[in-house]
């Protein structure tokens, strides 16, 4: 086998990696990355961020960086804290990375348990409504609505019939000093949450919805967009809780919230939906703008 020489990595994330064209979750990676400084690890769960970046023999990321199981992400960085603690080390950062598969369902019990404990590490969840990595199945983030390879769409189905499930009100539960989400198509903002995050002492929660090409069935360049969408809407709004408190939303006095249907139809995985299913998600939307409304 032909030796690949080692290269310098003068980026956190190189380009290079295998994602498909347009991903928006790396998009949304490259921000997360511009809040970190050399001083960090990361512990990534297994999901379409690590195969994309760390096909064998070469690796896109330049910060110590380390695979773990889908489920078991915080704790592998629960130990490293507690490594980095017993040297005396206390300028190096940790912060896991996971989709919403070892999040919301796998991984949940030890996210749990890492909160509970009050650990120092920001858990940042990559946010595609389904298990993008292993055939696009349905996760516990998966929406009302949506067709899955586990929720199929059909004659007597409308595709998902849950709720998404609230990790964030999960997170305050926990009382996480900082929790906030995101978006891809909103990297400034991504960037800010991150570097915020960091600065307040304890765990800390960032959701970022990420579109997934061909997950949600939608074009190569629309992934930004479909983020700028769902925010729009106020199904997916942009979220800063400070000590359990609301302290910043894209939702303010002035929000003109655009119908859910020029979110939907864009969305092969909705496509199928009726006025009466639209008009549920319209009013999940609609639920969104009254709870988490902020005065300018």
């Amino acid at each position: 086998m032909k030796k690949v020489k080692n290269r310098s990595n003068k980026h956190f994330l190189s380009p290079g990696h295998n994602a498909c064209a347009g991903c928006g979750q790396l998009s949304a990676a490259q921000a997360v990355m511009r809040g970190l400084d050399k001083n960090t690890i990361i512990a990534n769960a297994t999901g379409c961020l690590e195969v994309t970046t760390t096909a064998y023999p070469q690796s896109s990321w330049g910060l110590p960086w380390i695979h773990s199981l889908f489920e078991n992400a915080a704790a592998v960085a629960s130990g490293i804290l507690a490594a980095l603690k017993q040297k005396g080390d206390k300028k190096t950062k940790v912060i896991v990375q996971a989709g919403d598969g070892g999040t919301y369902d796998i991984g949940f019990g030890l996210i749990s348990g890492m909160w509970e404990r009050g650990e120092n590490i920001l858990y940042i969840c990559y946010d595609t409504e389904a298990y993008s990595n292993t055939g696009i199945q349905a996760s516990g983030a998966t929406p009302y609505g949506a067709s899955t390879t586990t929720t199929p769409a059909g004659l007597k189905s409308i595709g998902s019939t849950q709720r998404k499930k609230d990790m964030i009100t999960i997170a305050l539960a926990h009382g996480l000093k900082y929790v906030a989400q995101s978006a891809a198509g909103f990297p400034d903002d991504i960037t800010a949450k991150v570097r915020a995050a960091l600065a307040t002492p304890g765990p800390s929660y960032l959701q970022i919805l990420c579109p997934c090409v061909p997950g949600w069935k939608i074009g190569y360049d629309e992934a930004a967009h479909m983020g700028k969408l769902a925010v729009n809407t106020g199904l997916f709004p942009l979220l800063e809780f400070r000590d359990g408190k609301l302290a910043a939303s894209s939702i303010t006095a002035n929000f003109k919230a655009k119908p859910v249907n020029e979110y939907l139809k864009k969305q092969g995985r909705f496509k199928h939906l009726k006025a009466s299913e639209i008009a549920i998600v319209q009013k999940l939307a609609e639920e969104n703008i009254k709870r988490f409304k902020i005065e300018n």
